[in-house]
């Protein structure tokens, strides 16, 4: 065994660095892992993306998030959260993915896979599982979708410049992107399959959408779902009379959500709500139905990721390092 921990957090996102935080301040042993680069999923968020929450909902480890202006944005949030790792000396461990996890509370095994092939094993009293929503997209299901032309993932609107681009779905992600592929040359149009926005669109945002179509500047259809995309078009489904709608089309841009991956949870014995998706959990102290195991950040939330964002998700280290503070024996720790 290379290292022994009292907490080893898979995952290296905000919660995860909040965990993270909360063991150091606590003097708690503790280390992270990450399959990819620290806050790997903001990474892939728009590059000019800014947040609806305020920057002082997304502090944690009582470190300031000091910005001129209300609402970070995506870079300054990176900039910020490797603050946080710098300032409490934070264990961690990119690029070294967590592929199994055995044994029970108090002499858990991790073993992980770096990114030269070697494997290496870890013990540790508990483990917290905090590796977020973004592990798969949502799927559309339907034929063509294997095509590279169909994205699940939105990031600028360059690469669409005069192209015909679909986006899917009208929520926060949507409506964004569709909105900067508006002004920067994209002939971009929008499908949904209700009759309006999403009510969790950002208040400032409405008003400009709302604008751009009602005038058609950007062609929606409400009330229709991608039937089958093909190389060069989709065809749209009408909700109501299952009438059919073709469109030509270069790219599809599915903003249609994430899902947690909870394949290592069910592995460990955790019990998964069939309706909710949310592992079963004391939310208080937010461990699992395994004893030692807990949960932290938006893979608590299930199916519904906006339940669960880093201005609530950022609690939950605290809440794990208190009770393992109480579980755990004194030179254990």
């Amino acid at each position: 065994m290379n290292d022994r921990f009292e907490i080893i957090v898979v995952g290296a996102g905000p919660c995860g660095i909040a965990v993270g935080a909360a063991a150091a301040k606590a003097g708690v042993s503790c280390a992270l892992f990450d399959r990819g680069c620290l806050t790997n999923s903001l990474i892939d968020y728009p590059y000019y993306m800014t947040f609806f929450s305020t920057a002082i909902m997304l502090e944690v480890g009582d470190v300031p998030f000091t910005i001129p202006d209300s609402k970070p944005t995506r870079r300054e949030a990176l900039a910020y959260y490797r603050k946080v790792v710098e300032h409490w000396d934070i264990d961690v461990r990119q690029y070294e993915e967590v592929i199994s996890i055995s044994g029970s509370e108090g002499d858990f095994t991790v073993r992980t896979r770096s990114r030269d092939g070697a494997e290496h094993d870890y013990q540790t009293a508990a483990v917290v599982v905090a590796t977020g929503g973004f592990q798969s997209p949502n799927h559309l299901e339907v034929p063509g979708e294997e095509l590279s032309k169909v994205r699940h993932y939105y990031q600028e609107p360059y690469p669409y410049y005069d192209q015909e681009v679909l986006v899917v779905g009208a929520g926060n992600s949507a409506v964004e992107a569709a909105l900067e592929m508006y002004r920067n040359g994209v002939h971009v149009s929008l499908v949904h399959f209700l009759d309006t926005i999403d009510r969790g669109v950002k208040p400032w945002v409405v008003p400009d959408i709302t604008n751009r179509l009602d005038r058609g500047e950007i062609p929606v259809y409400w009330k229709h779902r991608v039937a089958r995309v093909t190389p060069s078009s989709v065809v749209l489904r009408s909700e109501d009379d299952g009438s059919e709608t073709k469109i030509p089309n270069d790219f599809v841009v599915a903003m249609t959500g994430w899902r947690s991956d909870h394949s290592q949870l069910v592995d460990l014995g955790v019990s998964i709500n069939a309706e909710t998706g949310i592992p079963e959990h004391d939310p208080v102290t937010m461990m699992t139905d395994v004893p030692g195991l807990y949960i932290a950040g938006v893979i608590a939330a299930g199916h519904n990721a906006n339940k669960i964002f880093i201005e609530n998700g950022r609690e939950h280290g605290k809440s794990i390092v208190a009770h393992r503070l109480v579980a755990a024996e004194p030179n254990d720790i």
